[in-house]
């Protein structure tokens, strides 16, 4: 992977080594249990790799004053338990019993430090370039103890804190196996994709959605943009359909302040490259609580918008068929009610019966693949909702950043450390 060291590069037995990995999961409530323990599943390969290092994992869990916010002795109990070995939890960041705790540690141990988040530098260097993240307290800390350093909080890519792009000039720095196959798989949708390359957009973060939907525009790398869900509407509108006030007004709350620019955005997408856009053709409202298929011309609608009609499928149904990629990121329908269900539904059917190199971006629609127990049935399904969505927009990724930093540094002296 060109500009980023992996863990195929190097050999590190025996070496003390942090591992910042994303296992921020869905808690009770009211007992803490875990309502999702993918995030943990998703790190154990890397972890499985370094079995022979001495591991020291470091990992948030919300953050404070928000009520899951914990300390993470459950994570290392339930990691353990996923990894088959234990994991010990320390209840410290980077003070004296976390240093201590690592310097006593042997070939094959494994700790988990305490949630990041707890130490005030995590949230309050955000903003920081990262010659102010390498000077913080838990980068000097932490590095002053360890050999290298692996991040596969993928999750968490487009963030910046200290644990997560400060350790770029004080260690080398690997990609674990998680962040490595995002990196080439949201890689190749960006910038080298199979032909013809086709996006599906839907969901209702309309904003992020027509960021990527441009991004692959102006590169010309798309052939065919297909919003569907909230997206399609808004796509709709900005080409002079009226969808009635209801409608209309759900977009406006739900995007607030960034409801201009959005909109200024859908607007091009059509001006410029209308031709490669295929909006819906029909749609299904909600009656009497009933779906109702509407054609175009029966806009603007007094009821709500729930999905896309059949012939905008049997459309679709003939690009997905011919694409050689396809990327899909965010529902078709408002698929939780179960009569709107339907789109989203076959959607997702046309591109797992697809030959094409298939990804699914993130968020609803990587939870909708997953709970189908469908995942094996797509090339690449994105662990990180947020940091899938602004790689794909070609926006920053402090992460990536930070790694490709550290290889221009230390890849020339990787066989001097012992790691080669």
């Amino acid at each position: 992977m060109a500009g980023v060291l992996t863990l195929d590069m190097v050999r590190l037995t025996g070496k003390v080594v942090l591992v910042r990995v994303d296992i921020n999961s869905p808690l009770h409530p009211e007992t803490k249990v875990f309502l999702d323990d993918s995030r943990l599943r998703a790190i154990l390969p890397t972890l499985k790799r370094l079995a022979d290092s001495k591991v020291v994992i470091l990992a948030h869990q919300s953050r404070p004053g928000l009520a899951d916010f914990t300390d993470m002795s459950a994570h290392a109990d339930l990691l353990g338990r996923l990894l088959g070995r234990h994991i010990r939890f320390v209840p410290d960041v980077c003070g004296d019993v976390a240093l201590d705790e690592i310097r006593s540690m042997n070939q094959g141990d494994m700790i988990l430090l305490d949630n990041v988040r707890g130490w005030s530098e995590e949230n309050d260097l955000k903003k920081a370039d990262f010659n102010a993240l390498h000077e913080s307290e838990i980068v000097q800390h932490l590095s002053s103890v360890a050999d290298a350093y692996v991040t596969d909080a993928f999750a968490a890519a487009h963030r910046n804190s200290p644990t997560l792009s400060g350790f770029s000039r004080s260690l080398p720095c690997f990609a674990g196996d998680l962040m490595s196959v995002e990196i080439h798989a949201l890689s190749k949708a960006v910038n080298n994709p199979p032909k013809p390359y086709v996006v599906i957009l839907g969901g209702a973060k309309c904003d992020d959605s027509l960021k990527i939907a441009l991004n692959l525009l102006d590169q010309g790398v798309a052939d065919t943009i297909v919003p569907v869900g909230v997206v399609g509407n808004l796509m709709l509108w900005a080409a002079g359909y009226r969808l009635g006030q209801g409608n209309e007004s759900f977009i406006q709350n739900s995007l607030g302040d960034a409801f201009d620019s959005t909109f200024q955005d859908a607007t091009r997408c059509i001006e410029e490259f209308r031709e490669q856009i295929l909006l819906p053709v029909d749609l299904a409202v909600e009656i009497d609580g009933r779906r109702v298929a509407i054609s175009l011309e029966e806009l603007p609608s007094s009821a709500p918008i729930y999905d896309i009609g059949i012939s905008t499928l049997q459309s679709l149904h003939s690009v997905i068929r011919n694409a050689g990629c396809i990327l899909w990121n965010g529902p078709a329908s408002y698929f939780e009610k179960e009569q709107f269900a339907f789109g989203t539904i076959e959607v997702l059917n046309m591109i797992c019966e697809s030959n094409a190199f298939t990804i699914i971006g993130g968020g609803h629609t990587s939870a909708l693949i997953s709970q189908r127990k469908m995942v094996h049935r797509v090339n690449h399904n994105s662990t990180g909702g947020g940091a899938c969505l602004t790689m794909l927009a070609g926006e920053p990724m402090p992460v990536i950043a930070s790694l490709e930093l550290s290889a221009s540094l230390f890849e020339s002296q990787l066989e001097e450390l012992g790691m080669k």
